[in-house]
């Protein structure tokens, strides 16, 4: 199995040593435009085998996507941070002009391969990437939702003193500040969070899982990439392992939760066709009215981009 990582920035060179160390893939290639960056990174990884005793192999390049052909799985971490200055429009102009070319020449040497975002803003990174790709829904992804439950989950730990391997959560919706939590879906080894913490501390830690990636850029100046790049390197792995994981991820809506054209974040099942089912929760009034509230936002953002290629 051959992985790509395209962007060999903090993020994408974390996903990239993941999925070795996982042995994920038989080789892994990371893509940069900055000269030797993706070779020193690749080659880093690569010296540490040894070490943590793994076989995948890792290569770097700069701007070669002919070393990328034939990938089954290819994640794109490409992008630049919002600068002062730097509207949102800004942002989603030079980004998507950036996903749309890397997608272009992922699907030119990988036609086949399945594609997973990580560039912000992320929703709407994935409606500029499905479209230039012209590939099927299910093949063209967003991880977003992955992150954002395990941060809810981290702090829900944290805060019950107990182990987060033992919490499962569902988040919906877009990524950022109107994502949706679920608490009802939330559960501590199989009993219900809401039976374990009350309303207000739980309602406080779903505030701080919404601007849990702003919480970082506080602390460090920068967003961050442990989390990020371990969540698309999970991704990647149900998909690469076709192992039917059920995680919330960003896909086109086609009807589902009676929204139509809108890439939203939703629990589906990923194995080695992509996304192999679209999940539908019975969602309460309330957490219909938010999962509007949040389609409705993102909706805007795609509509920016499509002003842009008018």
């Amino acid at each position: 199995m051959k992985v790509t990582v395209v962007g060999a920035g903090n993020v994408g060179a974390t996903c990239a040593d993941v999925l070795a160390y996982r042995e994920v893939a038989n080789e892994i290639v990371l893509v940069d435009i900055k000269e030797g960056f993706a070779e020193g990174k690749a080659l880093d990884i690569w010296q540490k085998a040894p070490i943590n005793l793994y076989d995948s192999r890792t290569i770097g390049v700069t701007n070669d996507y002919e070393k990328t052909a034939g990938s089954d799985v290819v994640v794109i971490t490409s992008g630049l941070p919002r600068k002062p200055g730097m509207s949102r429009d800004d942002l989603i102009e030079t980004n998507a002009k950036i996903v749309k070319s890397v997608t272009e020449n992922v699907i030119k040497h990988s036609p086949d391969a399945i594609i997973i975002i990580v560039s912000n803003p992320l929703d709407v990174m994935t409606y500029a990437a499905h479209l230039k790709s012209g590939k099927s829904r299910n093949k063209v992804m967003g991880m977003a939702g992955i992150l954002d439950t395990a941060r809810y989950r981290a702090f829900l730990a944290e805060a019950l003193n107990v182990s987060p391997k033992d919490i499962q959560a569902v988040l919906m919706g877009g990524h950022g500040d109107t994502m949706v939590p679920l608490p009802r879906y939330t559960t501590v080894g199989g009993i219900p969070v809401t039976e374990l913490i009350d309303e207000e501390s739980l309602s406080k830690i779903v505030d701080r899982t919404k601007v849990g990636g702003g919480e970082l850029v506080k602390l460090m100046g920068t967003s961050a990439w442990y989390a990020p790049g371990s969540a698309a390197a999970q991704m990647v792995e149900a998909i690469v392992k076709d192992q039917k994981r059920v995680f919330p991820v960003c896909i086109k809506l086609e009807g589902e939760y009676g929204i139509d054209d809108c890439y939203l974040g939703v629990p589906v099942i990923l194995g080695k066709n992509g996304v192999e089912k679209v999940i539908e929760l019975q969602l309460t009034e309330d957490e219909k009215a938010l999962l509007e509230t949040s389609r409705g936002h993102v909706k805007a953002v795609m509509e920016v981009l499509d002003k842009m290629n008018a």
